[in-house]
Order: structure tokens, then sequence, then C-alpha cells
């Protein structure tokens, strides 16, 4: 039991109490509680009864109601709750714009309890006529649904690479050899099919082996004599394993690494890459691109695009990697919503071998992460300048802050307090439902404020949860070129924003950048991986890398730029 299921379960405890009228003083403790403890870097499960009394917002009554979370696994009052709430009332949850008091009315006045019917009371108008909705409540609500149903039986990058994981740590107890293919080999940033290329010259035995596992659901529709597809116990997403004899396995796994499209382009030789697989199947890939004449082409960017232009200008080696990141920029500590104070991330950050930290914690306007006052960012600068000194010379810390892009496409510091930071990211927070035209103003207002150094997460997006507000991509980068802005790729997993497929149009643009964690806590560096996963598949080079820069570069970098202000 984590820290995060833990924090979960009274989410949903606090949801289901008001969604079912339950008492306001019971609901604020332990939406209170959950709050708090997501900001706690301690492992609640180690603590005792008096420890957890100690932390912020958890009371006696919801203490002991961790402590049965942590014990059995689950909370009584939360099984009560969910035995009294249809499954489809609970999946309205999942719907944005509306909260339990909303879907209270639905459920109740309507006896509405599936998304379906939902769905057809929105289509209908009958949404719109309940008091306190309205028109503009009713779409919002069909668009969400709409973004559901297209999401539905996907995974993340981040939860599709984890299954995938656990799932080969068992194949290769069996198999003589193993490769995670299909969307996670190419790096997609949702994933509907995890799949394997399993080597063995037994596929009866092999669909027997995989049938016996009590976590594997198979699907026996869907399945064929040497590809078993089914699900993972607990998971909608599908499983696909290609069973193969071993002279065929590389080419069973090229093909299954590859788009179409990328698979047909033909080379020098005349043949496709697809032809050649085919008739030299023992060949490693890198040799199979040599037969047909082509460049070779890592899995990521395999996609049937650009990468065979990329290709006459580039080579594979040039591309950036964890180790040719030289800093981590748009991190947050305790000064705002952060787990871990300024000194244990920036120490963390040295200690994974990097030269400078850039703190950018919420500026004055976001409250609701407590945001950075004038004079909390005064005691912040103090206390970098008192660490910079303790750290020396071979590593830095960045004095940044992720200013709130306001309604109007200003910033939310005066000249005078933006002027004392090394570097401004910019980023949209609050009002995300704007038109192309709002939207693309309000970014291109902020990236023409002279303080601007980098776009943060420019959509907004939150994967397989929130669409992002709608941009014209073009014009955005155009004016970050124009202005020399960076625009950050965030490598959080729940955002992965710049996508991918605006890579090159940035970089052909002279556009840089930035490979950001949006790290909250010290294990949130790690999410760097996926950034560089999608900038790889996008083809950022390094000399294209914001954060490649060394330490002298950076800073040389931001000190001409605060000079041209």
């Amino acid at each position: 039991m984590s820290n995060t299921e833990i924090i979960d379960i009274l989410e949903l405890t606090a949801k289901l109490m008001e969604l079912h009228d339950g008492d306001t003083f019971k609901i604020r403790a332990f939406q209170a509680a959950a709050f708090n403890l997501d900001k706690t870097p301690e492992d609640l499960t180690k603590m005792s009864f008096p420890e957890l009394i100690k932390l912020p917002g958890v009371g006696k009554a919801v203490a002991g109601k961790v402590l049965q979370i942590i014990e059995t696994g689950r909370l009584q009052d939360l099984d009560d709750l969910l035995a009294q709430t249809p499954e489809g009332v609970l999946e309205m949850f999942r719907i944005k714009g509306i909260g339990a008091k909303k879907i209270r009315t639905i459920w109740r006045e309507l006896g509405i309890d599936t998304l379906r019917d939902l769905r057809l009371a929105c289509e209908s108008g009958e949404i719109a006529r309940i008091k306190g909705f309205g028109e503009k409540t009713q779409q919002a609500i069909l668009e969400s649904l709409a973004f559901l149903e297209n999401q539905s039986g996907k995974l993340r990058m981040d939860k599709a690479e984890a299954l995938a994981n656990m799932l080969l740590d068992v194949f290769e107890k069996e198999f003589s050899r193993v490769e995670i293919t299909g969307q996670i080999r190419q790096k997609a940033e949702e994933v509907d099919t995890v799949q394997f290329v399993v080597s063995t010259s037994k596929p009866v035995a092999a669909f027997d082996f995989l049938n016996s596992l009590s976590y594997l659901e198979p699907n026996e529709i869907e399945s064929t004599p040497f590809v078993w597809r089914g699900q993972a116990s607990g998971y909608e997403v599908l499983v696909e394993i290609i069973t193969t004899s071993p002279d065929q396995f590389e080419n069973r796994v090229f093909l299954h690494s590859a788009a179409e499209k990328h698979l047909a382009t033909a080379g020098s030789a005349g043949w496709t890459l697809l032809q050649t697989s085919m008739a030299y199947p023992s060949d490693p890939e890198e040799a199979v691109y040599q037969r047909a004449g082509l460049p070779y082409i890592i899995p990521e960017m395999r996609e049937g695009g650009f990468e065979f232009d990329w290709a006459t200008k580039h080579n594979s080696d040039e591309l950036v990697t964890w180790d040719t990141l030289r800093g981590i920029l748009h991190n947050h500590s305790t000064y705002s919503d952060g787990k871990h104070s300024l000194e244990q991330m920036a120490t963390y950050c040295r200690e994974l071998g990097f030269s400078y930290f850039g703190i950018a914690d919420h500026s004055q306007t976001a409250t609701y992460a407590h945001g950075l006052e004038p004079f909390r960012v005064k005691q912040q600068h103090e206390e970098i300048d008192r660490l910079n000194e303790q750290f020396g010379g071979s590593f830095k810390i960045l004095k940044g802050i992720e200013s709130d892009i306001l309604g109007d496409g200003s910033l939310d510091y005066p000249d005078e307090i933006l002027a004392s930071f090394d570097y401004v990211v910019a980023s949209v927070h609050q009002n995300l439902n704007m038109t192309s035209e709002k939207a693309t103003a309000r970014l291109i207002a902020a990236i023409e404020n002279p303080y601007t150094t980098i776009l943060g997460h420019p959509t907004g997006r939150l994967l397989l949860a929130r669409a992002g507000y709608p941009i014209d991509y073009k014009a955005v980068i155009d004016a970050c070129a124009q202005r020399g802005v960076v625009i950050e790729i965030n490598a959080s997993p729940w955002r992965l924003d710049l996508d991918w497929r605006w890579i090159q149009y940035a970089v052909c643009k002279g556009v840089m950048l930035s490979i950001n964690p949006d790290a909250h806590e010290m294990a949130g560096f790690h999410d760097m991986h996926y950034g560089v996963a999608v900038a790889r598949k996008g083809g950022l080079t390094r000399t294209m890398t914001f954060n490649a820069l060394t330490l002298p570069e950076i800073a040389t970098y931001l000190a001409s730029r605060k000079q041209r202000i």
C-alpha cells in the first residue's frame, strides 16, 4: 500500500460522501487529510497513530481510517458507499466540469445511472433544462464523454511500460527470447495494446503456459493459432503475444516495431523494408536497413512520416539521450506544492549527475498550490544563494519561477520581480476552456513578454484525462522563434506536452526545446526518461535541447538574454 493508494481511497471516500449527501464536516476532514497527506514525503505505512495525528490536516478520526487502510488494504466507509453507488454513477466522476453535487442531481432527479443515458439526456437537451446546468455545462459534458469514449481501453506510457515489464519478467523464465514490441517499443504516449514477440518451437505449449497464468484472461475469439490475445487482470488494455519460431524471431520483432508506411519504404536496392525483412528473416534490424539501402531508423521514429528526410541530415547518434542532458529545469519544492525541500531536490539532482538544478515553483496567482508572493520569492532566493555557496562552482541552483499566464496573456508578477529570476517558465493553469483563437492569442501575448524564457506545457493536456486547449501550433511556434523563447517538452507521463509531432516544425524554425520533468518530488526527476523518449520520437537532437547546454553555456545564455531586456 503506497501513499498514493491511501490518498486515492480518502479522496474517493470524500467524493462519495458528498454524492450521498453525507456530513459536511466529515467530508471536509477527509478532503483536508487527502490534500495534506499528498504533500508529505513520509511513508505513511511506517507511521504510528501518534505520528499521523501530528501531520497537518490529519485528526484522530481520519488517522484511524488511514491505519485501517494500511492494515487491511480497505476502508469500510468506502466499501459501504460503493455498495450504494451504481457503477455508471461512479464513472461520472471522470467527467470534467461536474462534481459530486451535479452528479447527485443527474442521478437522483433524472434517474440517470449510466454514461450512455447521460449522453442521450445531453443530446435531447434534458441536462440543459436542469436548474444550475444550462447549455454550456451540457455541451461540456458531451465533449468530455466523447473524449472518455475515445480514451477507453488505453494506458499512459508509464503504466503500459510497468505492465509490460511485469509480464516480461514472467515470460523470460519460460521462453528463450522475448521482446516488447509495438506501441511500447515505439514509445507511444498512449497505448492500447501491450505487445510481445516470443520465440518458441511449440506454440501449443506456449498457449497452455499463458492460459495457466491466473492474471491473464484469454480472448479465444480474437486469438489465432500463433497469436495469444486477451487482457491482464485489472486492465482494459489489450495484451497481444505473438509466437514465432526461433529462425523468424528477428523478422517478427522488426515487423511489429514499425508502422506499415515505414515498412513500405523502398531503398536504393529497390526493395521495401518489408520485402527485405521477409527475404532475410534472421537478419537483425540494422542489417535489414543496410540490405535495403536505407539509413537505420530507431524504433521510436518508425512512424512513416518525416524519419527518412530527417536521416538525410542527421544520424541516430545525434539524438538527445538522458546522458546528454546537463541539468533539470521546471521543478517544484515545499515552497509551493512540492513534497521535498529545495535543498533535498537540489542535492538529489546533483547526485543524479547533473550540473544545475532549476527551481520553478508556482507563482502568486496559484494560491491552490501555495504560489510564492514577492516576499517569499525573496526568501527563496536568499536560500538559493546560501546553498550555492555550499555547492561550490561545479553545481548551481538556478532561480526560476513557473509564472501563471493570466487570461489576457500577462504574467502574474510586476517586471521588477520577474527581473529577479534567472529564467521564467510561463504556463497556463486556470481558465482552460478557450477557443483556439483565444488560447493562441493568450500564449503569444505571454511569449512576447520579454521575461518569458520557456513556454511551459503548451496545451495543458492531461493524457487520458483531459484534452488540451486547442491552439494554432504554427503561430505559437513561430512566435517563440521570433522572440527566442524555448518550448518545453513536459516529461510528466500525464502530459508529454509539447506533442512530439510538432518537434520537427519547432526545430526547423530554430526553436530550442527543454525536456522538463515538472517534478514535485525527487522521484519525479526520473520522468525525464519519458520526455527523452518522446523527444527522440520527434527527432530532437542534443544540439537543439536547451537543457543539454553545459552550466557555463546556460549561464551565458540566460545572462545575455537578460541584458537584451
